[in-house]
Protein backbone atom coordinates (compact mmCIF):
# COMPACT_ATOMS: atom_id res chain seq x y z
CA UNK A 1 0.00 0.00 0.00
CA UNK A 2 1.24 3.36 -1.05
CA UNK A 3 0.87 6.91 0.71
CA UNK A 4 0.38 9.86 -0.69
CA UNK A 5 1.46 12.95 0.63
CA UNK A 6 3.42 16.24 1.22
CA UNK A 7 3.73 16.06 -2.85
CA UNK A 8 5.31 12.53 -2.68
CA UNK A 9 4.36 8.53 -2.73
CA UNK A 10 5.60 7.34 0.26
CA UNK A 11 4.79 3.26 0.75
CA UNK A 12 3.64 2.67 4.18
CA UNK A 13 5.91 -0.68 5.26
CA UNK A 14 8.95 1.29 4.89
CA UNK A 15 7.08 4.58 7.23
CA UNK A 16 6.52 1.73 9.31
CA UNK A 17 10.11 0.42 9.42
CA UNK A 18 11.35 3.79 9.85
CA UNK A 19 9.13 4.40 13.18
CA UNK A 20 10.00 0.99 14.58
CA UNK A 21 13.53 1.72 14.49
CA UNK A 22 12.97 5.02 16.07
CA UNK A 23 10.83 3.87 18.94
CA UNK A 24 14.02 2.27 20.69
CA UNK A 25 15.57 5.57 20.79
CA UNK A 26 12.61 7.72 21.94
CA UNK A 27 12.03 5.04 24.96
CA UNK A 28 15.37 6.04 25.86
CA UNK A 29 15.18 9.57 25.40
CA UNK A 30 12.14 9.21 27.83
CA UNK A 31 14.56 7.41 30.46
CA UNK A 32 17.48 9.79 30.09
CA UNK A 33 15.40 12.91 30.38
CA UNK A 34 13.32 11.33 33.42
CA UNK A 35 16.60 11.01 35.47
CA UNK A 36 17.18 14.76 35.96
CA UNK A 37 13.52 15.69 35.40
CA UNK A 38 11.16 14.28 37.68
CA UNK A 39 7.19 15.08 37.11
CA UNK A 40 6.80 17.45 34.74
CA UNK A 41 5.84 14.25 31.80
CA UNK A 42 2.68 16.53 30.31
CA UNK A 43 5.57 19.64 29.58
CA UNK A 44 8.36 17.46 28.70
CA UNK A 45 6.01 15.41 26.30
CA UNK A 46 4.90 18.58 24.62
CA UNK A 47 8.30 20.26 24.32
CA UNK A 48 9.76 17.28 22.49
CA UNK A 49 6.49 17.05 20.53
CA UNK A 50 7.66 20.71 19.23
CA UNK A 51 11.13 19.56 18.38
CA UNK A 52 9.89 16.67 16.74
CA UNK A 53 7.47 18.89 14.56
CA UNK A 54 10.41 21.37 13.43
CA UNK A 55 9.05 23.87 15.38
CA UNK A 56 9.51 26.25 18.47
CA UNK A 57 7.41 26.33 21.96
CA UNK A 58 7.02 29.10 24.78
CA UNK A 59 6.95 27.44 28.28
CA UNK A 60 4.52 30.03 30.79
CA UNK A 61 5.73 29.15 34.18
CA UNK A 62 6.69 30.74 37.43
CA UNK A 63 10.09 30.76 38.58
CA UNK A 64 12.02 27.31 39.69
CA UNK A 65 9.97 25.10 38.00
CA UNK A 66 13.33 23.30 35.66
CA UNK A 67 13.06 24.82 32.62
CA UNK A 68 16.10 25.79 32.03
CA UNK A 69 17.29 22.23 33.78
CA UNK A 70 14.92 21.20 31.23
CA UNK A 71 16.65 23.05 28.15
CA UNK A 72 19.97 21.84 28.92
CA UNK A 73 18.77 17.69 29.30
CA UNK A 74 16.73 18.26 25.85
CA UNK A 75 20.63 19.55 24.24
CA UNK A 76 22.00 17.08 25.96
CA UNK A 77 20.12 13.49 25.55
CA UNK A 78 19.06 14.93 21.56
CA UNK A 79 22.94 15.60 21.11
CA UNK A 80 22.15 19.27 19.87
CA UNK A 81 24.30 22.26 20.86
CA UNK A 82 22.27 24.33 23.11
CA UNK A 83 22.63 27.49 24.22
CA UNK A 84 20.89 30.37 27.03
CA UNK A 85 19.86 34.23 26.93
CA UNK A 86 18.78 36.01 29.91
CA UNK A 87 16.16 38.83 27.86
CA UNK A 88 16.25 42.25 29.97
CA UNK A 89 14.86 45.23 28.75
CA UNK A 90 18.64 46.82 27.35
CA UNK A 91 19.52 43.93 25.59
CA UNK A 92 20.05 45.06 22.11
CA UNK A 93 19.43 42.80 18.37
CA UNK A 94 23.29 42.81 18.06
CA UNK A 95 24.02 40.75 21.92
CA UNK A 96 21.50 38.20 20.04
CA UNK A 97 22.40 37.77 16.65
CA UNK A 98 25.86 38.96 16.48
CA UNK A 99 28.14 41.85 15.05
CA UNK A 100 30.24 42.88 12.56
CA UNK A 101 33.95 44.12 13.79
CA UNK A 102 36.33 45.89 11.94
CA UNK A 103 39.90 44.36 11.77
CA UNK A 104 43.50 45.01 9.97
CA UNK A 105 45.57 42.60 8.49
CA UNK A 106 49.35 42.76 8.66
CA UNK A 107 49.49 44.48 5.48
CA UNK A 108 47.35 46.85 6.48
CA UNK A 109 44.06 46.26 4.94
CA UNK A 110 41.03 46.64 6.59
CA UNK A 111 37.91 44.59 6.56
CA UNK A 112 34.88 43.48 8.58
CA UNK A 113 34.35 40.24 10.22
CA UNK A 114 31.06 38.64 11.63
CA UNK A 115 31.31 37.57 15.18
CA UNK A 116 28.40 35.38 15.87
CA UNK A 117 25.63 35.65 18.73
CA UNK A 118 24.36 33.41 21.08
CA UNK A 119 21.07 32.61 18.58
CA UNK A 120 24.16 30.44 16.45
CA UNK A 121 23.35 27.24 18.94
CA UNK A 122 20.98 24.36 18.03
CA UNK A 123 18.39 24.47 21.17
CA UNK A 124 18.28 28.21 22.24
CA UNK A 125 16.42 28.88 25.57
CA UNK A 126 14.84 32.41 25.12
CA UNK A 127 14.31 33.24 29.15
CA UNK A 128 11.40 35.96 30.02
CA UNK A 129 11.46 37.09 25.96
CA UNK A 130 8.64 39.46 27.23
CA UNK A 131 11.49 41.37 29.24
CA UNK A 132 13.12 42.36 25.79
CA UNK A 133 12.21 45.46 23.87
CA UNK A 134 9.32 44.73 20.96
CA UNK A 135 12.61 45.71 18.59
CA UNK A 136 15.11 42.77 20.12
CA UNK A 137 12.00 40.64 19.94
CA UNK A 138 11.48 40.96 16.37
CA UNK A 139 14.77 40.34 15.85
CA UNK A 140 14.97 36.90 17.20
CA UNK A 141 11.31 36.07 16.02
CA UNK A 142 12.49 37.02 12.55
CA UNK A 143 15.56 34.58 12.70
CA UNK A 144 12.99 31.97 13.74
CA UNK A 145 11.28 32.13 11.31
CA UNK A 146 13.77 32.52 8.64
CA UNK A 147 16.94 30.22 10.07
CA UNK A 148 19.23 32.53 9.37
CA UNK A 149 20.80 36.46 9.62
CA UNK A 150 21.56 39.14 7.15
CA UNK A 151 24.61 41.14 7.80
CA UNK A 152 26.19 43.74 5.69
CA UNK A 153 24.11 42.31 3.10
CA UNK A 154 25.79 38.57 3.93
CA UNK A 155 23.42 35.81 4.70
CA UNK A 156 24.52 33.73 7.96
CA UNK A 157 22.80 30.28 8.35
CA UNK A 158 21.81 29.19 11.68
CA UNK A 159 22.51 25.52 12.64
CA UNK A 160 20.52 23.25 12.04
CA UNK A 161 18.68 22.03 13.20
CA UNK A 162 17.32 25.01 15.11
CA UNK A 163 14.64 25.70 17.89
CA UNK A 164 14.06 28.07 20.51
CA UNK A 165 11.99 27.50 23.63
CA UNK A 166 10.97 30.53 25.20
CA UNK A 167 10.14 31.02 28.48
CA UNK A 168 7.37 33.78 29.96
CA UNK A 169 6.87 34.53 33.84
CA UNK A 170 3.14 35.25 34.37
CA UNK A 171 3.44 36.66 37.73
CA UNK A 172 5.77 39.68 37.00
CA UNK A 173 4.22 42.41 34.29
CA UNK A 174 5.71 45.29 35.02
CA UNK A 175 8.38 46.64 33.04
CA UNK A 176 7.70 44.02 30.43
CA UNK A 177 6.56 43.89 26.78
CA UNK A 178 3.66 41.34 25.89
CA UNK A 179 4.68 39.69 22.46
CA UNK A 180 2.44 40.73 20.07
CA UNK A 181 -0.31 38.26 18.61
CA UNK A 182 1.22 37.87 15.40
CA UNK A 183 4.79 36.72 16.97
CA UNK A 184 3.18 34.60 19.42
CA UNK A 185 1.69 32.64 16.09
CA UNK A 186 5.05 31.82 15.19
CA UNK A 187 5.33 29.57 18.39
CA UNK A 188 4.10 26.05 17.09
CA UNK A 189 3.00 25.42 21.19
CA UNK A 190 2.22 27.15 24.09
CA UNK A 191 3.43 24.86 27.00
CA UNK A 192 2.07 25.31 30.51
CA UNK A 193 4.57 24.62 33.13
CA UNK A 194 2.41 23.87 36.76
CA UNK A 195 4.08 23.03 40.16
CA UNK A 196 5.03 19.75 40.38
CA UNK A 197 3.23 16.72 41.93
CA UNK A 198 3.81 16.11 45.77
CA UNK A 199 5.72 12.50 45.10
CA UNK A 200 7.72 14.40 41.99
CA UNK A 201 8.57 17.02 44.46
CA UNK A 202 9.45 14.57 46.92
CA UNK A 203 11.80 13.26 44.75
CA UNK A 204 13.32 16.56 43.55
CA UNK A 205 14.11 17.14 47.69
CA UNK A 206 15.60 13.88 47.46
CA UNK A 207 17.89 13.31 44.75
CA UNK A 208 19.00 16.77 43.83
CA UNK A 209 20.15 18.42 47.56
CA UNK A 210 23.04 15.13 48.04
CA UNK A 211 26.23 15.46 46.86
CA UNK A 212 26.11 13.72 43.68
CA UNK A 213 23.36 14.14 41.09
CA UNK A 214 21.84 12.17 38.26
CA UNK A 215 23.15 13.09 34.69
CA UNK A 216 21.95 12.42 30.98
CA UNK A 217 23.70 10.73 28.39
CA UNK A 218 22.99 11.57 24.71
CA UNK A 219 20.94 9.61 22.65
CA UNK A 220 20.84 11.03 19.61
CA UNK A 221 22.54 12.96 17.72
CA UNK A 222 21.53 16.23 14.86
CA UNK A 223 21.56 14.24 12.15
CA UNK A 224 19.42 11.76 13.61
CA UNK A 225 17.13 13.99 15.10
CA UNK A 226 16.94 15.26 11.35
CA UNK A 227 16.12 12.27 10.24
CA UNK A 228 13.34 11.92 13.13
CA UNK A 229 12.07 15.19 12.19
CA UNK A 230 11.53 13.90 8.34
CA UNK A 231 10.26 11.20 9.29
CA UNK A 232 7.26 12.74 11.51
CA UNK A 233 6.29 14.85 8.31
CA UNK A 234 6.04 11.48 6.30
CA UNK A 235 3.51 9.37 9.12
CA UNK A 236 0.02 8.92 7.16
CA UNK A 237 -2.71 10.74 8.50
CA UNK A 238 -5.86 9.57 8.58
CA UNK A 239 -9.07 11.24 6.97
CA UNK A 240 -10.48 11.40 9.95
CA UNK A 241 -7.96 13.04 11.71
CA UNK A 242 -7.54 15.86 9.13
CA UNK A 243 -11.44 16.51 9.81
CA UNK A 244 -10.71 17.36 13.35
CA UNK A 245 -8.09 18.83 12.65
CA UNK A 246 -10.31 21.23 10.18
CA UNK A 247 -13.60 21.07 12.32
CA UNK A 248 -11.71 22.54 15.63
CA UNK A 249 -9.69 24.89 13.80
CA UNK A 250 -12.85 26.36 11.98
CA UNK A 251 -15.30 26.14 14.95
CA UNK A 252 -13.07 28.37 17.27
CA UNK A 253 -13.49 31.30 14.71
CA UNK A 254 -15.85 33.57 15.69
CA UNK A 255 -19.04 33.50 12.24
CA UNK A 256 -18.85 29.82 11.82
CA UNK A 257 -21.82 29.16 13.96
CA UNK A 258 -20.23 27.98 17.31
CA UNK A 259 -22.12 29.48 20.22
CA UNK A 260 -19.38 29.79 22.40
CA UNK A 261 -16.88 30.89 20.17
CA UNK A 262 -19.55 33.51 18.74
CA UNK A 263 -19.94 35.17 21.98
CA UNK A 264 -16.87 35.03 23.39
CA UNK A 265 -13.72 35.12 20.53
CA UNK A 266 -12.70 38.33 19.27
CA UNK A 267 -10.66 36.30 16.79
CA UNK A 268 -9.28 32.94 16.24
CA UNK A 269 -6.60 31.17 14.62
CA UNK A 270 -5.24 30.87 11.12
CA UNK A 271 -4.13 28.11 8.97
CA UNK A 272 -0.59 27.67 11.16
CA UNK A 273 -2.76 26.50 13.82
CA UNK A 274 -3.85 23.68 11.75
CA UNK A 275 -0.57 23.00 10.20
CA UNK A 276 0.70 22.68 14.05
CA UNK A 277 -2.07 20.09 15.06
CA UNK A 278 -1.19 18.07 12.03
CA UNK A 279 2.52 17.65 12.78
CA UNK A 280 1.93 17.52 16.37
CA UNK A 281 -0.13 14.95 16.34
CA UNK A 282 1.88 12.69 14.21
CA UNK A 283 4.93 13.55 16.50
CA UNK A 284 2.98 12.88 19.79
CA UNK A 285 1.70 9.33 18.20
CA UNK A 286 5.10 8.55 17.36
CA UNK A 287 6.22 9.73 20.55
CA UNK A 288 3.63 7.48 22.27
CA UNK A 289 5.04 4.79 20.42
CA UNK A 290 1.89 4.34 17.64
CA UNK A 291 2.51 4.98 13.63
CA UNK A 292 -0.33 7.04 13.04
CA UNK A 293 -2.15 9.49 15.08
CA UNK A 294 -5.39 9.47 15.77
CA UNK A 295 -8.25 12.23 17.06
CA UNK A 296 -7.60 11.46 20.31
CA UNK A 297 -4.25 13.44 19.72
CA UNK A 298 -5.90 16.15 18.13
CA UNK A 299 -7.68 16.64 21.10
CA UNK A 300 -4.60 16.37 24.02
CA UNK A 301 -2.84 19.11 21.66
CA UNK A 302 -6.18 21.36 21.01
CA UNK A 303 -5.02 23.59 24.06
CA UNK A 304 -1.20 24.45 23.61
CA UNK A 305 -2.01 24.64 19.47
CA UNK A 306 -4.73 27.37 19.85
CA UNK A 307 -4.59 28.96 23.16
CA UNK A 308 -2.08 31.51 22.12
CA UNK A 309 -3.38 32.38 19.07
CA UNK A 310 -7.31 33.13 19.85
CA UNK A 311 -8.53 36.29 21.58
CA UNK A 312 -11.42 36.84 24.05
CA UNK A 313 -13.79 39.45 23.52
CA UNK A 314 -13.52 42.22 26.35
CA UNK A 315 -16.87 41.01 27.68
CA UNK A 316 -15.78 37.70 27.97
CA UNK A 317 -12.95 38.66 30.12
CA UNK A 318 -15.33 40.72 32.23
CA UNK A 319 -17.39 37.31 32.53
CA UNK A 320 -14.14 35.74 34.06
CA UNK A 321 -14.27 33.12 30.94
CA UNK A 322 -10.86 31.72 29.77
CA UNK A 323 -9.27 30.51 26.41
CA UNK A 324 -8.94 27.48 28.02
CA UNK A 325 -13.03 27.06 29.03
CA UNK A 326 -13.60 28.11 24.97
CA UNK A 327 -11.11 25.29 23.98
CA UNK A 328 -12.48 22.77 26.02
CA UNK A 329 -16.16 23.60 24.69
CA UNK A 330 -14.83 23.23 21.24
CA UNK A 331 -12.88 19.55 22.43
CA UNK A 332 -16.54 18.38 24.07
CA UNK A 333 -18.41 19.50 20.52
CA UNK A 334 -15.72 17.24 18.80
CA UNK A 335 -17.37 14.45 20.57
CA UNK A 336 -20.48 15.33 19.56
CA UNK A 337 -19.61 15.31 16.33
Amino acid sequence: MSIETAGETLNESEVIEKAEAALADIRSMRAEIGKVIFGQEQVVENAIVAILSGGHALLVGVPGLAKTKLVDTLGTVLGISAGRIQFTPDLMPSDILGSEVLEQSEDGKRSFRFVKGPIFTQLLMADEINRASPRTQSALLQAMQEYHVTFGGERHDLPAPFHVLATQNPLEQEGTYPLPEAQLDRFLLQIDVDYPSLDAERKILLETTGTQEQTAEAVFTSEKLSELQQLVRRMPVPESVVNAILELVRSARPGTGHAATDAHVAWGPGPRASQALMLCSRARALYDGRFAPSIDDVKALAEPVLQHRMALTFAARAEGVSVRDVIADLVRSLDQA
